[in-house]
């Protein structure tokens, strides 16, 4: 059994899980959502697996609604679940962080695997692997000052930034927290882990899904 919200907007729905960050998937329904989710266990497998966490989820069980937006329906989670405003106790915090390292040393990887040049869509749109690549990373610089980490823009293939950046992000996240946002206008731990999770992974994919 796991545990999963939906989101619902106009014209999609997210279904994530509560259990594993980043394991979210959309459908024009709910029940296309959840077949999205589940047919994406194969594939998350893989992140789990890379920390050497046994991923056999089980029939999802729908726990929480929540009402999504216009950013729902554009093809991201935006609204943040009651859930994960939990609390975060150090077991879960130190398993999180190392589902968001996961996500990213997978993501290096499968980029340093990818072609510079990726399949186009059928109206000739996709961004190219190092364009993919670089909003990637300047989304994480943005989503880290949701918990209150801050950096400023480096230049593409800057690795010391890049690495310092994520180390302070795993850090912040590496911390049992009381399920309050962790800045100003910010996001909960459980939430920011989810959100930072589901970006990579989602553009993992998608390099694989458009290799030449």
């Amino acid at each position: 059994m796991s545990h999963v919200y939906l989101e619902v907007g106009a014209k999609k729905v997210f279904a994530s899980s509560l259990d594993w960050p980043g394991w979210s998937r959309a459908g024009r329904s709910e029940e296309a959502a959840l077949a999205a989710l589940m047919d994406y266990v194969p594939r998350y497998r893989l992140i789990a697996g890379h920390v050497g966490l046994g991923f056999e989820p089980g029939d999802p069980v729908v726990v929480e609604r929540v009402k999504g937006d216009s950013t729902t329906d554009f093809g991201a989670p935006a609204a943040v679940p009651l859930a994960h405003a939990e609390p975060v106790d150090a077991a879960q915090a130190l398993r999180t962080c190392a589902l968001v390292r996961a996500a990213w040393e997978v993501f290096d990887k499968v980029a340093a695997a990818t072609p510079e040049e990726l399949r186009k869509g059928p109206r000739g749109g996709g961004r190219d692997r190092d364009k993919i690549v670089s909003h990637v990373i300047e989304a994480e610089r943005s989503y880290a000052r949701k918990i209150g980490v801050r950096h400023k823009p480096f230049p593409h293939g800057d690795r010391a930034a890049l690495a310092a950046m994520r180390d302070d992000i795993a850090e912040a996240l590496a911390k049992p927290s009381g399920g309050e946002p962790m800045a100003p206008r910010g996001w909960p731990a459980r939430y920011a882990a989810h959100r930072i999770t589901w970006h990579v992974v989602d553009h993992l994919w998608e390099m694989e899904d458009r290799r030449t």
